[in-house]
């Protein structure tokens, strides 16, 4: 029994981590796309 828990939480510890890199992603991803508009606004008013 004891190695089917091992095996069960291997599993789910990598499943942990790749959902928290998704997440972290998508967290990155939401930053530049609410730089994106001040950055195009900064090169507007710099003409």
């Amino acid at each position: 029994e004891s190695t089917i828990r091992d095996a069960d939480m291997a599993v789910e510890l990598a499943a942990f981590t790749r959902n928290q890199i998704m997440t972290q992603s998508a967290t990155a991803q939401l930053a530049q796309a609410n730089a994106m508009p001040k950055n195009v606004m900064a090169l507007l008013a710099s003409q």
